[in-house]
C-alpha cells in the first residue's frame, strides 16, 4: 500500500493549497482571493513581513507583490510559462488522473534535481575549503 500521509506537504491538492494560506491580504471577493490563488496552483509561502508571497506547487516559482486586482492564472502564465500546470491551463478539478500523475512526476523530478544541486554545491564548497587548507599547509612546509 502506498502511503499518502505527507501529500499535503506537496500541495498537490487544491484543498491543501487553500489551507496553507495562514495570512493573505486580500478578501474572498478579490481577483486574487485565496481560492483563486490555490486554483492557479499557488500555496502560501509568506511570513509575517511578506504576507503576499506564494509559490507554485509544481514549478516552484515564487511570486510576491500581489495586488488585489491581479489574476493568479495570468500572473502564473506570465512568470512561468514553462510550468506543466500552466501548460495544462485548467484547475485541478478539470484534470484527468493521468494529468495529475504527470504533475506529481514533474514535482518529484524538480525536487530531486533541487536536492542534487544543493548536494553538489555543498560538495564543491567543501572540496574548495579542503583545497585551500591543503595549499596553506603546503605553503608552511
Amino acid at each position: 500500500m502506498v502511503s499518502t500521509e505527507n501529500i499535503e506537504k506537496v500541495f498537490l491538492l487544491e484543498t491543501d493549497r487553500v489551507k496553507s494560506f495562514k495570512k493573505w491580504p486580500y478578501s474572498g471577493t478579490s481577483s486574487c482571493s485565496i481560492q483563486k490563488m490555490a486554483e492557479a496552483g499557488f500555496y502560501w509561502n509568506g511570513n509575517d513581513n511578506e504576507e503576499d508571497t506564494a509559490a507554485c506547487f509544481v514549478c516552484g516559482k515564487v511570486l510576491d507583490g500581489w495586488e488585489e486586482t491581479d489574476a493568479p492564472w495570468e500572473e502564473h502564465k506570465k512568470h512561468a510559462p514553462q510550468c506543466p500546470f500552466v501548460k495544462f491551463g485548467r484547475a485541478e478539478a478539470e484534470l484527468t488522473v493521468e494529468e495529475m500523475i504527470d504533475l506529481l512526476e514533474a514535482i518529484m523530478k524538480a525536487r530531486l534535481q533541487n536536492g542534487y544541486n544543493t548536494m553538489k554545491d555543498g560538495l564543491k564548497a567543501c572540496i574548495e575549503k579542503k583545497r585551500k587548507e591543503m595549499l596553506k599547509q603546503l605553503g608552511k612546509n
